[in-house]
């Protein structure tokens, strides 16, 4: 089958292309140029897409246009503004690409009749946060106080109302919360910060370290997100509306900051450590999880790596690459590793 991601530079897209080639898949990308240092670059990912073309998706006739020429079985779109501190800096870019891009990406394949199906990827931050302990599920209000969050929300709205209104190819909507794992070199987000801390053997900087989230390994998102892919596929006749899921780790993994930064400096060793940074920052969430029940029941997913296993697994990512492996080599090590977890 061949598989179109959109946002293929970027941390997720790297290790879904990566995923899908092993498996035999033909895959091609569209996505902006990756950012210095991404596991892309470090793996040597475009060599594994059968197209890698560098599109901004707000650029919605190029988006047409490319998608029609790739001419896919299936689009990922994972293509997004994704860091939360970023989108107070850059809010009109970031509802721009996580609102209107989808809509291009919605339209390319709607017009292209190859594609039979796609994901829309969004994010545990959609739902309207109230502050409760237990998992959000699918049907939960939407919301989003930040501008990442908003229009991630809009996104999934924008998804659901093109469905609704249009039809065209089978369609689902994934949300999955903090992902980790080797390679991911965004700014602003915990496990980069501190790799990049405990190699440089300076303290993190923690903002929040009482913060709770629902940490995962990307192997075992992506995993979810293959599954959700050949289960749509297998129901090509129920319609385009495939529906909304969650793919969030069990409560076991929902650790605070500071839990997750503790384990990450034992895994790491000596010189590893962290402290508070008391300076001001934008509102960020205090705690958000998610319950993955109907994708444990409907599709037999479920997390194969522990919280102190995804945890590291990152930091062994990390180590072994800056001690002078090949990235690749040690990405597929992991994949093959996970793979025999079945």
């Amino acid at each position: 089958m061949h598989y179109l991601v959109t946002g293929h530079t970027g941390f997720k897209g790297a290790w879904l292309t990566l995923l899908l080639e092993r498996a035999g898949h033909e895959v091609s990308g569209l996505a902006l140029d990756p950012v210095q240092g991404t596991l892309f670059t470090a793996i040597g990912a475009e060599s594994f897409s059968n197209k890698d073309l560098r599109i901004d998706i707000n650029e919605a006739s190029a988006v047409a246009s490319a998608v029609k020429v790739l001419n896919p079985d299936f689009v990922f779109h994972i293509a997004a503004q994704p860091l939360v501190r970023l989108s107070y800096a850059e809010p009109r870019k970031t509802y721009e690409t996580n609102a209107i891009g989808t809509l291009s990406v919605l339209e390319a394949m709607a017009a292209t009749p190859s594609v039979k199906a796609g994901i829309v990827v969004t994010t545990d931050k959609v739902y309207k946060n109230v502050g409760q302990s237990h998992g959000y599920v699918e049907g939960d209000a939407l919301g989003g106080h930040d501008p990442y969050s908003a229009s991630k929300a809009m996104a999934d709205i924008l998804t659901s109302s093109w469905i609704s209104s249009f039809g065209g190819p089978r369609t689902a909507i994934a949300r999955a919360g903090n992902v980790i794992g080797g390679g991911d070199v965004s700014a602003d987000r915990l496990f980069p910060d501190l790799m990049r801390s405990f190699s440089a053997g300076t303290p993190a900087q923690l903002r929040n370290p009482l913060a709770v989230r629902p940490w995962q390994h990307v192997l075992d998102c992506l995993n979810g997100y293959v599954m959700l892919a050949e289960s749509i596929m297998a129901t090509l006749e129920q319609g385009a509306d495939a529906g909304a899921w969650n793919f969030g780790p069990d409560s076991e993994a929902f650790r605070t900051v500071g839990e997750a930064a503790d384990l990450a400096a034992a895994a790491w060793g000596p010189g590893a450590s962290w402290e508070v940074d008391s300076s001001s920052h934008p509102h960020e969430a205090h705690m958000l999880t998610l319950d993955a029940t109907k994708a444990k029941t409907e599709l037999g997913w479920h997390d194969r790596l522990s919280f102190e296993d995804s945890v590291r697994w990152t930091v062994d990512w990390h180590k072994r690459v800056e001690a002078g492996e090949s990235a690749l080599n040690v990405t597929l090590a992991q994949i093959e590793a996970f793979e025999a977890l079945a």
